[in-house]
């Protein structure tokens, strides 16, 4: 995973509206319940049916890779509406707000700077970034083709200001600190 997709994973998990299970025995029963049986849940796992059911009973503790990708499946699965439902109204209506430390490198005319340099921005996107982002990550685009959308959304919003200032700009998102989205 790419830097992007970590963000939209931790902003999804953001909007979560109750916690998912703590407890290894609640985790492994929560997949028990939504892949139909255990048999199901140890081929997800990459163990055994009487592991699952050990692990479910408390009689067994996984190792820690095993009990790391117990916490993903459950994290992959949690509550699915509610991120179907803020995506769409992100896509839709509310937008998605993007606060990044990153490198900007500039193609600006003759005249003015192009020195690309570290700026900590918090900008908040139109729809339509949001829906390309969601779109491009569900097509399998690489975390390059995310980090262009993004850039092209600051670019307009917060650089040329809807068109108001820096016609000719061209701006390139590189070099990321940190970045957060929350929609």
């Amino acid at each position: 995973m790419g830097e992007i997709d970590d963000a939209i994973e931790r902003a999804d998990r953001e909007g979560f509206t109750r916690r998912p299970p703590r407890t290894l025995r609640g985790q492994v029963g929560y997949l028990v319940r939504q892949l139909g049986s255990a048999r199901a849940v140890a081929r997800e796992l990459g163990v055994t049916a009487d592991s699952v059911n050990r692990y479910r009973r408390g009689a067994r503790t996984p190792r820690a890779d095993i009990a790391e990708r117990i916490t993903e499946a459950v994290r992959a699965r949690w509550q699915p509406r509610v991120r179907r439902r803020r995506r769409e109204q992100a896509a839709s209506t509310t937008g998605i707000t993007v606060e990044t430390r990153a490198r900007f490198g500039y193609t600006a005319p003759v005249g003015t700077t192009d020195d690309g340099r570290l700026r900590r921005l918090t900008v908040h996107l139109p729809p339509q970034y949001a829906r390309r982002l969601f779109e491009a990550r569900d097509a399998g685009a690489t975390d390059r083709r995310m980090r262009q959308i993004i850039a092209e959304g600051l670019q307009e919003v917060y650089f040329k200001d809807g068109g108001r200032r820096a016609v000719d700009l061209e701006v390139e998102l590189t070099d990321i600190d940190y970045l957060d989205l929350d929609f």
